[in-house]
């Protein structure tokens, strides 16, 4: 578990080691532990390892799973036991009777199909599941008084759990130590303030520290915790709160409403009305009801969310819930934090300039004890550290810590009481220096010079009186101005260029100076990085702040529930807006944005809120989701058309047949060609090309603007030359001259819906469109293929009118699609 602590500037950064107890980044060593220092409290050692065994033979140990996804049994269970296999199943068996085997050809690509689903699920699952492992929160534990990292599963009760900025209470307990200890119990009672607690003071599971450092003592574990169901439900694997899945569970539900009467009535027409023997009728009847039915659509949609999480989880991406992906592709504002997203943890001091001519020995030395006074550094004060080593120059033995003030993002700073060498008591506050010092400072200028270079200045006050006294911020004697300079992500600007090529905004929101915050953005090149609003200025309306992030891209100085209203004034103005953060500071903004993102090495509450957790700490990692959630979603809306088209013609026809009194003009040979050339196999290729448009809202209506009216034309130009080609033809086998003539019509419309739907061109596009024209030439003129599939063109004049209405129908869909493109938008 990598300890995180908030910089005294505001931004939460990756910590240090823990000194003396325990290497927090390492993996217990049992060859060598770490003894714990001493201390006063019983529990202090934690439990024996006979203990924790005795506890788990009873069962007291917690069992809730961190996160879950749906085992092997429920995967098959899902894919193979849907509503249209039932029904496609009970038509296939009746196939398999009553006629020849060609005619049963769709009950195989539903079974072939069905095993697509599985197995892309599954390696989903795994790739899931090995990501979750790695990215699994490890809460540090004190066993035979070692301290080690354990995995959440492993804790029993009575175990003495360690606690430090950033990390979440995995299980309901009673603090047994507190070392300013701040806990932010807003995720489950909504209050925003953190609580204070003191030893014997509760603690609940699902809350996070923000402040301080301690350990609790577990009272309560597994199914019994406070927030563990909230927990074990909120983070399991899901495809559920998709507007895709659940706007394709509408259309399925319209097609059958629409399915069943239509069936009803084609079985009548086919079985009662027309004198066909018994045999063909059922396979006519049955060859009308299966293309009603978008069997594939919600195949292809498990699919490409399951190669798209495998593909993410190639480049080290953990998608929490894969309706994540969806998300990040109707994302419009992506809202920054500076720390660990645009620049690298570590810093380093440049320079350490006293103020009012105080000794620059003496500062060095205050510097040197304040380092020491923190067990757990975060990244400005591990610099101060690294530059001011305790035992170097100077000293500092003999400097006593009395007291110590743990960062709040609310204050902006931290800072601790010594008893010097001689004896003097002091008290010093380290943080923001536009927060320590009042309006009109002349130090203030001085330091904006150095925050338009990008530097970032932290000021050493002197506090005359208590430490905590009220108000000891306010009469602070400036004493030193501690310069930093932050490392850039090398590959950060790369980032920033993609988010401003897709249109997608950036605003950089930081608890560090505004200035100096947008100094550091213009050098990676985001545009607008001049536009700096210091957040302590920001209007409260929300309309008016709605304005503020509209107009400007870099925030400083902006507090934990600043960044949630930032992020609520943003989706008031209809914005889908996600949020990248790695510390404390970023937990409710992150479970409020549409999208949270979360570093790996990030606080363990960051993990638990983000829908995705990038475990390389990479934000060039994150173009990579955003244009797999376009490819998946802009590729599956493309697809959806043509199923959709399909199911329209079909319902149409069965229609039209019923209406007119004639036989079905289609066996189920026919239409399982048709559907696998110009559906299936093209919408399988469609379905994982690149896509870099932003998804659209509406997914159901923007399917349907374009499949009812091509649905449309298609089942009239087909059942045109079905009745053309009936007066066209007579005596034996014109039944099956007519069949070919409307099923060359249907081929070649249905082609030009594919034809529209490939567009752009590319070369392997069009190699697509043409291999599957290729392929139904194949079939009409090979005298095998044409006996297998019962298609042979009788005579020229009928096939060239069923070419002639097709072409007709063809210009009508280009008028049609572009009527709708210009009503409605793309």
């Amino acid at each position: 578990m990598t300890q995180r602590a908030l910089d005294s500037s505001g931004e939460q950064t990756p910590g240090s080691p823990r000194p003396t107890k325990i290497d927090a980044g390492a993996e217990l060593d049992p060859v060598h532990p770490v003894e714990l220092p001493p201390s006063g409290h019983p529990d202090a050692t934690g439990l024996t390892t006979a203990e924790v065994a005795e506890r788990v033979a009873r069962g007291e140990v917690n069992d809730v799973p961190v996160r879950s996804s749906r085992s092997l049994t429920e995967i098959v269970r899902a894919n193979v036991f849907t509503r249209f296999n039932l029904i496609i199943g009970v038509l296939w068996v009746i196939m398999l009777f009553v006629a020849p085997i060609q005619d049963s050809l769709f009950g195989f690509v539903i079974v072939a199909n069905t095993g697509i689903g599985i197995i892309q699920e599954w390696r989903a699952k795994k790739t899931l599941d090995s990501l979750a492992v790695i990215g699994e929160a490890k809460p540090t534990v004190r066993r035979d008084g070692v301290a080690a990292e354990i995995s959440t599963h492993e804790i029993v009760l009575g175990d003495v759990v360690e606690l430090g900025p950033g990390d979440k209470v995995v299980v309901d307990g009673t603090v047994a130590e507190a070392d300013s200890l701040e806990i932010d119990e807003s995720l489950l009672t909504g209050e925003a303030d953190p609580v204070l607690k003191r030893a014997g003071d509760p603690v609940m599971s699902g809350s996070f520290v923000v402040a301080g450092g301690g350990a609790f003592t577990a009272t309560k574990v597994g199914r019994e915790a406070y927030a563990a169901q909230l927990a074990e439900e909120a983070s399991r694997f899901t495809l559920v709160h998709s507007e895709l899945r659940s706007g394709i569970s509408t259309i399925l539900k319209y097609v059958t409403w629409m399915m069943v009467p239509t069936a009803i009535g084609l079985i009548i027409s086919q079985l009662v009305v027309k004198d066909n023997n018994f045999k063909d009728s059922v396979a006519r009847t049955v060859g009308g009801i299966v293309p009603m039915i978008p069997e594939g659509l919600v195949l292809l949609t498990s699919v490409a969310f399951a190669i798209g999480v495998v593909r993410l989880g190639r480049k080290q991406c953990l998608v929490q819930e894969l309706p994540a992906i969806e998300g990040l592709a109707r994302v419009d504002v992506v809202c920054l934090d500076k720390t660990g997203t645009l620049t690298e943890g570590g810093m380093d001091i440049t320079e350490v300039r006293p103020l009012g001519g105080s000794d620059e020995a003496y500062v060095h030395q205050v510097l040197r004890s304040l380092g020491s006074s923190d067990p757990r550094p975060n990244a400005s004060l591990q610099a101060i550290i690294d530059a001011y080593p305790a035992g170097g120059e100077g000293g500092g033995k003999g400097w006593t810590v009395t007291d110590a003030m743990p960062f709040s993002s609310a204050r902006k700073y931290s800072g601790a009481a010594f008893t010097e060498t001689d004896g003097t008591p002091s008290a010093w506050l380290l943080g923001a220096p536009d927060v320590l010092l009042p309006d009109g400072d002349g130090t203030l200028t001085e330091i904006e010079h150095l925050n338009e270079q990008g530097l970032r200045v932290l000021l050493l006050a002197r506090v005359r009186g208590e430490l905590d006294a009220p108000g000891a911020a306010d009469g602070a004697e400036p004493t030193a101005l501690v310069v930093l300079e932050q490392r850039l992500r090398p590959d950060a600007g790369e980032t920033l260029a993609y988010f401003a090529q897709q249109n997608v905004a950036t605003k950089v929101i930081s608890g560090d100076n505004a200035v100096s915050v947008g100094a550091v953005a213009g050098k990676l090149g985001l545009a607008g990085a001049e536009n700096t609003l210091d957040a302590r200025r920001m209007p409260t309306d929300p309309d008016e702040m709605a304005t503020a992030m509209e107009e400007n891209a870099v925030f400083g100085r902006v507090t934990p529930q600043q960044k949630r209203d930032m992020v609520a004034a943003l989706q008031s103005r209809g914005h889908t807006v996600a949020m990248t953060g790695d510390g404390v500071n970023d937990v409710l903004a992150l479970k409020d944005a549409d999208i949270g993102v979360s570093m790996g090495s990030g606080s363990e509450a960051t993990r638990a809120v983000a829908q995705i957790v990038l475990l390389n700490n990479s934000f060039a990692t994150l173009p990579s989701v955003v244009a797999e959630g376009r490819r998946v979603i802009g590729n599956i809306t493309r697809v959806a058309t043509l199923f959709l088209t399909k199911t329209v013609y079909s319902v149409l026809l069965a229609i039209l047949v019923v209406c007119f009194q004639v036989e079905y003009p289609f066996l189920p040979r026919h239409l399982t060609l048709l559907s696998t050339l110009t559906i299936g196999v093209p919408a399988f290729f469609l379905a994982l090309a690149p896509n870099k448009e932003r998804a659209q809202p509406h997914f159901v209506r923007r399917v349907m603007r374009y499949a009812i009216p091509s649905g449309v034309i298609a089942a009239a130009a087909t059942f045109t030359t079905y009745l053309v080609a009936r007066h066209h033809y007579a005596g034996p086998g014109a039944l099956e001259a007519e069949t070919s003539a409307a099923t060359l019509t249907l081929f070649l419309v249905s082609m030009w819906v594919l034809a529209i739907i490939a567009r752009p061109y590319t070369w392997w596009r069009i190699g697509l469109v043409a291999a599957m024209g290729l392929g139904f030439l194949i079939v009409l003129v090979v005298p095998w293929l044409q006996d297998f599939f019962a298609l042979k063109l009788v005579g020229t004049t009928m096939p060239w009118g069923a070419v002639g209405i097709a072409v007709a129908a063809a210009a009508l869909l280009e008028f049609s699609w572009r009527l709708v493109g210009r009503r409605f938008g793309a």
